[in-house]
């Protein structure tokens, strides 16, 4: 509890805020112990590197990998399996002190397979000036549909630099839900009239930190500054819970993983319960800075997965900002993936501010 009233009141809390976050954290943590017995798994037992070799350090009992950026790559793994559905998991801690214009992402994708019909579900985590926190993003895109993206962005009730923390994302048949620990901070429920916008194929799950500097931190304002670099951020006790399949085969998916399907719906963290629900509203109300479903100017008929809670639209413009505080920025989607070509030295020296 000492730790948790620390944090809260380093994050600017005030005495009754704290009691409150401490109250649902507190009756989250006791609801949920199942989080506490997931299944972990060895890096090498479930994941490949996928770019930066030389920037990806395993630890020493195989347990946890280290990703770095530096000057000449970012880097990231992927799981050795495409899922049909599943329960994607790990604990990360992200880099610290000056940290703008990095990306840390945590997502599932099945872009390599399939170019212009891929599906995607995302944590994204963005950079930021040294002393200011950390902000993030969790988005959904199914069958391409990146022209209609569903971002919804967040601040943090901790600082994700001093310690690790669970980030979870659970994508079944008919639900994805996105938990930090033990707290759903998102659902979206499928219906009919998303039609091919829910995903719905075989996904890898990817992990990357890479230079987003164009985009991540104020817009572009802020760019990375390699003064500071290697930027470490950390990944340990991974779970890979789902039904690996081959995208291309011709045995229907929903046939080999029915079992595993009916396995993930009955597990706890699948069950959205009453307490549940009141902490991911707490989350909402307190650190949702920026939602599409809110933003009339974008979307003038709110998409139909959206479930508009009047508490929440009362605090929104119709550009999806709060109407006091927080920031939003239009962003293009860029590639996780980055290049091994080394950064030239102009731009590294101007960024050496």
């Amino acid at each position: 509890m000492d730790d948790l009233l620390r944090c809260c009141y380093g994050f600017g809390f005030g005495a009754s805020k704290t009691f409150a976050l401490f109250s649902v954290f507190l009756l989250i943590s006791i609801a949920n112990a199942a989080f506490n017995n997931l299944t972990t798994i060895p890096f090498n037992q479930g994941y490949t590197p996928l770019f930066g070799d030389g920037n990806l350090v395993r630890s020493p009992n195989g347990k946890g990998v280290r990703l770095l950026l530096d000057r000449f790559t970012g880097s990231g793994f992927i799981s050795s399996n495409l899922y049909k559905h599943g329960f994607f998991s790990a604990n990360i801690k992200l880099p610290s002190d000056y940290t703008a214009g990095i990306c840390v992402a945590f997502y599932t994708s099945n872009g390599d397979v399939f170019e212009k019909s891929h599906d995607e579900l995302d944590f994204e985590f963005l950079g930021n000036l040294e002393g200011k926190p950390w902000r993030f993003q969790t988005n959904l895109y199914g069958n391409g549909s990146t022209n209609r993206g569903r971002e919804e962005r967040y601040r943090l009730w901790f600082d994700p630099t001093k310690e690790f923390h669970r980030y979870s994302i659970l994508w079944t048949a008919n639900k994805t839900i996105f938990y930090i620990d033990e707290v759903p901070i998102r659902e979206v429920v499928k219906n009919d009239a998303m039609g091919g916008d829910y995903p719905s194929k075989p996904m890898s799950l990817y992990t990357t930190i890479w230079d987003a500097s164009n985009w991540a931190t104020s817009g572009g304002r802020y760019k990375v500054n390699y003064k500071y670099a290697p930027f470490v951020a950390e990944f340990k006790d991974l779970v890979l819970e789902g039904c690996p399949t081959d995208p291309i085969e011709q045995v229907s998916a929903a046939d080999v993983c029915a079992e595993k399907d009916a396995y993930l719906d009955s597990q706890d963290y699948a069950i959205m319960t009453r307490k549940r629900r009141q902490a991911m509203r707490w989350f909402r109300q307190r650190f949702m800075y920026y939602s599409y479903c809110y933003d009339t100017l974008r979307y003038p008929v709110p998409p139909p997965e959206c479930v508009i809670s009047r508490d929440e639209k009362q605090r929104f413009k119709d550009t999806g900002r709060l109407r006091f505080g927080g920031s939003h920025h239009k962003q293009p989607r860029q590639s996780k993936r980055r290049s091994r070509i080394p950064i030239s030295s102009s731009a590294a020296s101007s960024s050496n501010r």
